[in-house]
This record gives structure tokens, sequence and C-alpha cells, in this order.
């Protein structure tokens, strides 16, 4: 037990030192990102390191699987030339029990980045976006989805209008019984507009049996002033693109919001596809991490003095790498359809664990 746990305790300091590593290198490259997004003197140094520190978190959290992978190289490059797995093995310990220890730092590692860093990442995301959008426009739009129905909310440098529908097409361009409030900066509540249908256009809403209420004038009763329309436009700088980014980033909502959120973009009429892959693929995290260390410790849990380190160091890489790319393509295709949800989020880890276990039997054990 106490062999376990001094493995255990050096995988966790070599993955917080790559992690750390890591962390940095993001950073100052985002930096030098955000500079050239934005234009001299629209925004200062401290909003941009702002921007930064939010966006982080997401890039270093999509590559975790390469950073455990490098984590288990690091250790077990370590203990080769320490000569601590050869006293190992001359203890009596086989390759299978000296890496339960990493194995199960791995799974818990996998479980507390599901649990707790997902709904972090998936704040600071959300706020990025909104704060980036901000410093660009000077407003942003916002898409919500709840029991009610569908929510939007569109800015510009004269107010906000906020647009709520129960029913709405598969990507958000053609709501339902559709309401429409217009507030002012100053002033508040200005106008609404109730339509029977409103579909997005290039640059407009096109409504269509509308009825339009003032509401700047609060001496007034409002219904006396109520306009009825056939047809009405109303500009917008919505695209089809920014509403269906706005809902359709399911890296955005935390992971324990999540089921109930597909519940509800389902029962707006969107398909939440989607975002189910999402969730399973956030749910074969640990499984993920289990088969980073089993395929780097595969080419490395051996004497330095064998030769060729660096080539299995490269070999173990390189699996390391099409694990990651075969994951991303895995995750293509369950949002587009062409496999079921549960085979795109599991088949690659699972496989990658039984190929790496087969191979750990046959050049370790057989």
């Amino acid at each position: 037990m106490t062999l376990h746990f001094y493995f255990a305790r050096k995988f966790g300091l070599s993955l917080m030192s790559v992690l750390s590593a890591f962390a940095g290198i993001v950073l100052l490259l985002d930096v030098v990102e955000q500079v050239r997004r934005f234009e001299i003197g629209t925004v200062t140094f401290a909003q941009i390191l702002g921007l930064s520190l939010l966006n982080t978190p997401d890039a270093l959290y999509s590559i975790l699987p390469l950073v455990v992978m490098l984590s288990t190289l690091t250790l077990y490059l370590r203990l080769a030339r320490s000569s601590e797995l050869v006293v190992t093995r001359a203890s009596g310990r086989s390759a299978l029990r000296s890496l339960m220890a990493p194995v199960v730092t791995a799974l818990l590692a996998g479980a507390l980045t599901v649990a707790v860093l997902n709904p972090l990442v998936a704040a600071t995301t959300k706020k990025y976006e909104e704060t980036s959008e901000t410093y660009r426009k000077g407003s942003h739009s916002a898409l919500s989805i709840s029991r009610e129905g569908l929510w939007l909310r569109q800015g510009s440098s004269d107010g906000q209008m906020v647009i709520r529908a129960p029913r709405a097409n598969s990507d958000g361009t053609v709501l339902y019984d559709v309401t429409f409030i217009a507030f002012s900066r100053d002033t508040g509540p200005i106008s609404r507009i109730e339509a029977r249908r409103a579909e997005l256009t290039a640059g407009a809403w096109q409504l269509t049996d509308a009825k339009q209420w003032q509401l700047a004038d609060h001496s007034l009763n409002p219904e006396q002033l109520a306009q009825r329309f056939d047809s009405l436009s109303l500009a917008s700088d919505l695209t089809r693109e920014r509403i269906r980014d706005s809902f359709g980033a399911p890296e955005t909502v935390p992971i324990w919001e999540l089921p109930r959120f597909i519940r509800d973009l389902e029962a707006a009429g969107f398909s939440a596809r989607r975002h189910r892959v999402w969730l399973q693929m956030e749910l074969a995290q640990p499984a993920i991490f289990v088969a980073m260390v089993l395929l780097a410790a595969v080419f490395t849990m051996r004497h330095t003095r064998f030769g060729r380190t660096g080539t299995m160091v490269m070999m173990a890489f390189g699996l390391g790498l099409g694990l990651y790319f075969l994951r991303d393509f895995a995750q293509v295709l369950g949002e587009n359809g062409q496999i079921p949800v549960a085979l795109a989020a599991w088949s690659p880890p699972l496989a990658a664990i039984l190929m790496a276990g087969g191979l750990l039997l046959h050049l370790e054990d057989g």
C-alpha cells in the first residue's frame, strides 16, 4: 500500500507540474492572440489579460488528455532513470500491479475534472464570450432555453430588444407566437410587438400578423395607440450562425445542468444531439485519462539501459495523439448522426484501454 501511495503522489506531482507549464504557455499565446484581435486603443492591457485569463481554462480543458499522457511519460522516465522500476520488479511486483496507483489517480483526476472543472470552464467560457463581444460591439446578443420557451436578446447602441417564443424551428430562425419588447438605455421599455410568426432574414425579422403597442408614454393607454400589421420588418444584427452558436455550444453549459438543458432544448423544438454527444464525451473523460496512462506506460515501463528510449516515447506520444484525434473524429460523427451517441463517446477510450492492456500483457508479462 505504501508503494501505491508513493507512485500516486509521484504521478500527481508530475501531473501538476506539466499542467502548470502548459497553463503558462497557453496564457502567453492567448495574450498575443487577444492583442491581434482588437484594434490598438480599443482595449487596455488589463482587459486583454482578463480575457486571456477567462479563455485559458477552456484551452487547457481541451488538451487535458494530452497533459495526462505527458505526465505519465515524465513519471515513468524518471522512475526508469532512478532504477525504481527495477527495484519494484525485483520485489515481485508485476507491471499490472505497479500501474494500479497511476490508473486510480488518473480515474480520480478525470472524475474531479468532470464534476468540478467542467462547471468552472463553462462559466469562464460563457463570461469570455460575453465580455469579448461587449468590448468589440459595446453590447451582446444572448439566447436561453427554458421551460417557457425560447428567449433571445439582441443589442445595439440605442438599446436592447428581448424576444420570446414558445416554439421555433430547428435553428431558431423561425419563431412562432413571438413577442418582441424593445428597451431604451434610459427610459426602460418603449414598445411591445406580438406576432404569429417571425422569420429571420438578412438584417431583419420579418413578422406576420403583428400587433404593436407603444409603451414610451406612460400617461396614455397603450391599447388605444396599438397598431396591427399584416407584415412588419424589424432591424436585427442577429444571423443564423450567431443564434446557432449562442445555444449550440454545449461547453458553455455546466455538466450538472446539461440534462435539464437538453430536455428544455428538445421541448422548444431544437435538436439536442450535439449536447447529448458532449454529455457522453464528458462522462467518458475518466476513461480517456486511464487510456492515456496505459498507452504511455506500455512503452516507458522499461529500464533506460535497454536503449531506444526516444523511439519508445515517440511511439507512445503518437498513439496518444491518435487517440485524441480519433476521439474528436468520433465526436463529429456522433454529432452528425452517423453513429450512435454512446458509440461516439465510449468506443475510442475503451478500444485504447483494451489495446494498451493487450500490449502490456504481451510485452511485460508474456
